[in-house]
């Protein structure tokens, strides 16, 4: 091929934004970002916009690099024979690479009563519906936040500091991705901000009404506003567009991030599934997730052979409230360690990452190629794939930074 590359960004989350500055390296290449809101959305505050203390939005201009062309719209159908897309609004965009970076919103609520009352914080939209409901609650109505994942835990605190009558409802293990010693800690920051936490296994969410939460041992818990964070799904464009996904949704790919039917398809971020071992939904891997969908698109136009992903963590962050959080440290595989930094040194270093996430973006916009935290020791990505997966870290998938 010759010429100008047109390559199309499904998707103006952490992946996408990443993917697009990337590909604005070569100047033969036109990068279109297709993105239903006209603002970036900054996830991993969104229970902090619920609880009213940031907007979780940054203006694209802060983010987005200038040679990318922003187009606010959805995505109904990927023709991949064709090379296009067709836009809700109508009509149809070509492309000579795409990058299938649409993440992950909230999962089916298949809970009798759960998607009539109660509420879902995964989305901008679903977090802007929430907040004027808690506003407008008596400070001692009954809040009951359901799922003890990083957004249920960050959820029930920020409410609970805000002075609100929190319970959070764990449906197993608080934190399960936690170590004991982390895990013990949350425990303690969230009692001493009032929180009722009840977990194990009797603690499933079996029914909700508008008034009630019902648990599997017959508890019926009152609430009259219940937050919904049990688990993420991931939507079925690549599904609808007849391209192979896993169980979840997420499209199916091999290690250098393209699409099992199609080289000219690649994606990043939650909605991937490279060689059916998924990385677990978060920011922490969203964004270099991105960076290597753009190398391996770049490759391709170079005529080079794509790297395989290489990635490892090492750490999940967790805000406690505005005066408190928990770095918990990890292995390379995702698995929590004994060492955690918690209390007011934790939340520092929770803010920092925070605003650090939009100082990356940032900086690719400007400098595109600067982003180096992809390219991780690739000891721990080879040791899942020999092992058929990780054997130690948690199955559902969470989304924290």
């Amino acid at each position: 091929m010759t010429g100008t590359y047109e390559v199309v960004v499904i998707g103006g989350g952490y992946a996408g934004v990443m993917a697009a500055n990337r590909l604005t390296r070569r100047d033969d290449v036109t990068v279109t970002l297709i993105n239903p809101r006209p603002t970036f959305v900054h996830r991993v505050r969104l229970h902090q916009l619920v609880g009213g203390s940031h907007e979780a939005v940054v203006d694209y201009r802060k983010v987005l690099a200038d040679g990318v062309r922003l187009t606010v719209d959805s995505v109904t159908r990927i023709d991949a024979a064709g090379r296009r897309v067709t836009p809700a609004s109508g009509g149809t965009v070509g492309y000579d690479y795409l990058i299938y970076a649409v993440g992950s919103g909230s999962a089916d609520q298949n809970v009798p009563g759960a998607a009539e009352s109660a509420y879902p914080i995964a989305a901008l939209e679903e977090a802007e519906r929430l907040r004027p409901v808690v506003a407008a609650a008596p400070a001692s109505a009954a809040v009951t936040v359901v799922g003890a994942g990083p957004a249920g835990i960050e959820t029930a605190a920020e409410l609970a500091e805000a002075g609100r009558t929190v319970t959070l409802v764990c449906g197993g293990v608080l934190g399960p991705y936690l170590h004991a010693r982390g895990r013990r800690s949350v425990a303690e920051r969230l009692a001493a901000l009032g929180v009722t936490v009840l977990d194990g296994p009797d603690t499933q969410v079996t029914a909700v009404t508008r008034d009630s939460v019902r648990l599997a041992d017959g508890r019926e818990l009152p609430s009259a506003v219940t937050v919904w964070t049990a688990g993420f799904g991931v939507p079925d464009l690549a599904a609808r567009s007849g391209l192979s996904t896993d169980a979840v949704g997420r499209l199916r790919t091999d290690e250098t991030l393209t699409s099992v039917d199609d080289p000219r398809i690649v994606a990043a971020g939650d909605c991937a599934a490279p060689s059916d071992l998924p990385l677990r939904m978060s920011c922490q891997a969203a964004m270099p997730l991105g960076a290597r969908a753009a190398d391996t698109v770049l490759s391709r136009i170079a005529g080079e052979r794509p790297a395989p992903l290489e990635q490892g963590f090492g750490a999940q962050c967790i805000s406690l409230g505005r005066r408190a959080g928990i770095f918990q440290f990890a292995d390379t595989s995702d698995v929590a360690v004994w060492l955690h930094i918690d209390g007011r040194p934790g939340a520092k270093v929770k803010e920092l990452v925070c605003q650090g996430i939009v100082r990356h973006l940032a900086d690719e916009a400007h400098k595109p190629g600067a982003y180096r935290l992809h390219r991780a020791p690739g000891t721990a990505r080879s040791r899942q794939l020999l092992r058929g997966g990780r054997a130690e870290a948690p199955a559902v998938a969470e989304g924290a930074a």
